[in-house]
């Protein structure tokens, strides 16, 4: 200040010596005004920080209320209970909204008071013994799918609990905090999950899975106590005639029906349902033939017995193949296969019946198999034919001839369709041997000189398995044959299943050109529905009603019926089998259209009846 002073005053004196005490006071009155300034600004500067520290304080408030309200939110809505506790008494401090639907009371309630104030004696003990078990370890108790003791909803819930101790800074017990979450829901659901992967939905029977466990385990014991043990391959007869007749809804009635039915009188054995209409027993040790012959003759007695299902009644039947442990298979595989074989032999024998195992059904099975090893490589080796087979008015005129597959075995010689072509349709093979005949009877139809039809039959597994449109569409363009020249024949079979796809296929069939028949018309149960749904152009009336015209007035009666239907719906008919002029002559009465059977002609290679497709024996040559 001193400084400053002297330094005004040599700021005011001149060159003489002389102080002008104007300029003085202009030099102190200017730097009192500067330092005023000066402190105005400080004094700014400083209620700046002031008010800057404030608002930081309010908002650090803030953020931490928000921060509270936050963390409250979170646990008050989390879904499962959350409750906090004084360590020192177990008195709640904390409960959730959860909490509250959990204990069925008001946090009100709660809060402030002891497990004793709150709970029964015999639970209150219980939680005041757990919690000191925590305070005492320091470590998380946890409890997981224990029955609800405590609670709104009552002892069938099941829950899963943990608790775990907070201490403070100083290292003290300070808090017990713990959840409690219900899993009853999820643990029925996984139990529920369990369940179905081992039981069958409809008839909640255990299943093939559960069925192969049990019998693994059987087998283990059996070699470990060398005891044995019988198997029971069942099925139920005639069950898809129900299925077609009444429809699925009540099929699935009578299958439950026909479960209970097994259960309620297998005395205890171990019944399971493996798929379809096929169902396997397991019976006790040591049980002898004769204990079971008698419980499969009595199954047989009871699944045939009419049963009530909602005012149908549905009369079914079962067969039964039995084999048993070491005698007929040492191993689960060979055990079920000779079952089954058993159970092949009693369908083939009549169905309705008990058959056991026996060695040459063995050798049949293995027959069968290596017919079904050589079915793959006839086709590759070129050893299937196509037969044909005329078909004509019924005043002769031959129209067109139906294509029939033929197997000639190297060894075996000519193996009957009825043998093979249902292992084909089995395996699948039937696909590619179906297209294989198509496209053969079509390149061999376009090269006739006079244009008459060929017919093709068509089995089931083609119109569910490939794009059986487009390859017809194919094959037609391959070997061009005119597509109103080609007829299909399908049985109800195609349409049994998927009716709405096999309906909208045939009529894009019927769209190309192709003409559609039902063969083997007035064997199934369903045709009738079948001509409401789409306009054949053909039925065929099944050789086994031809066959018996002259021998049971009921086939000549069931003809009649069909033909009278047929010309209502204005459909051709062609009747199958016809082998004598009596036969002829009684669908000619009953104006029948046309006819196919040995007194036209049997079937055989198209080289038999060039002369009635119009090509010479010289044009046949040098083709």
């Amino acid at each position: 200040m001193h400084r400053l002073l002297a330094r005004q005053i040599r700021q005011s004196t001149d060159e003489s010596g002389q102080v002008d005490l104007t300029k003085l006071c202009e030099l102190v009155s200017a730097a009192y005004e500067e330092g005023d300034r000066d402190r105005r600004r400080t004094d700014r500067a400083i209620k700046l920080m002031i008010e800057e520290l404030e608002q930081t304080h309010k908002r650090a408030e803030q953020d931490l209320r928000r921060a509270r309200e936050f963390l409250d939110c979170i646990i008050e809505n989390i879904p499962i209970a959350v409750f906090a506790k004084d360590a020192k008494d177990s008195r709640y401090v904390l409960l959730n909204r959860a909490g509250e639907e959990y204990y069925g009371m008001p946090r009100e309630a709660m809060l402030g008071k002891t497990p004793q104030q709150i709970f029964p004696d015999h639970i209150a003990r219980v939680v005041n013994e757990q919690d000191r078990r925590v305070v005492d370890s320091g470590g998380p108790m946890i409890l997981e799918g224990h029955l609800l003791e405590v609670g709104v909803k009552g002892r069938d819930r099941l829950v899963n609990s943990r608790k775990l101790l907070v201490r403070d800074g100083g290292g003290a017990p300070q808090y017990l905090v713990g959840v409690i979450e219900d899993v009853t829901e999820r643990i029925t659901n996984e139990a529920r999950i369990s369940h179905l992967a081992h039981h069958d939905a409809l008839t909640d029977l255990p299943n093939r899975s559960a069925f192969n466990a049990v019998l693994g385990e059987r087998l283990e014991r059996a070699q470990e106590a060398a005891t044995s043990f019988a198997v029971l391959s069942l099925d139920l007869d005639r069950f898809k005639e129900v299925n077609d007749v009444f429809g699925h809804p009540v099929g699935d009635l009578l299958m439950r029906a026909a479960a209970d039915r097994l259960a309620e009188e297998a005395d205890g054995a171990f019944v399971a349902r493996i798929g379809g209409d096929e169902f396997m027993i397991l019976m006790p040790d040591d049980i002898s033939r004769d204990d079971v012959l008698a419980l499969a003759e009595r199954l047989v007695e009871t699944i045939g017995q009419e049963l009530e299902v909602d005012d149908y009644l549905s009369h079914v039947g079962l067969s039964v193949g039995i084999a048993f442990y070491p005698d007929d298979g040492v191993n689960a595989a060979t055990l079920l296969a000779n079952a089954d074989s058993a159970l092949y032999r009693a369908k083939r024998e009549g169905r309705g019946r008990v058959r056991f195992f026996e060695s040459e059904m063995d050798q049949e099975l293995r027959d069968r198999r290596l017919l079904q090893h050589d079915l793959r490589q006839a086709l590759e080796q070129n050893q299937f034919l196509v037969y044909f087979q005329p078909q004509a008015r019924v005043d002769g005129e031959v129209i067109g001839f139906e294509a029939l597959l033929r197997w000639n075995h190297p060894t075996r010689g000519f193996v009957p369709p009825d043998q093979f072509i249902p292992l084909a349709e089995e395996n699948g093979l039937i696909v590619q041997i179906g297209e294989w005949v198509l496209r053969e009877a079509c390149r061999e139809a376009a090269s006739w000189p006079r244009p008459l039809q060929v017919a093709v039959n068509l089995s089931p597994v083609q119109f569910q398995a490939g794009d059986l449109e487009r390859s017809i569409h194919q094959i037609l363009l391959e070997t061009g044959l005119t597509p109103t020249r080609l007829e299909v024949e399908i049985t109800e079979g195609v349409l049994i299943g998927d009716f709405t796809r096999a309906l909208n296929l045939l009529r894009r069939l019927k769209a190309l050109g192709i003409r559609i028949a039902m063969d083997d018309f007035g064997t199934g149960y369903s045709s009738l529905s079948y001509l409401q749904s789409f306009p054949f152009d053909k039925i065929k009336i099944d050789r086994s009603f031809i066959s018996n015209l002259e021998a049971t007035p009921q086939s000549a009666e069931i003809v009649r019926a069909v033909l009278s239907l047929a010309h209502a719906l204005n459909i051709p008919v062609i009747a199958e089998g016809v082998e004598t002029e009596a036969q002829r002559a009684f669908l000619a009465r009953e104006a029948c259209e046309e006819m196919q059977g040995y007194l036209v002609g049997r079937p055989n290679l198209i080289e038999r009846y060039l002369d009635l497709v119009g090509v010479t024996v010289e044009r046949r040559l040098s083709a």
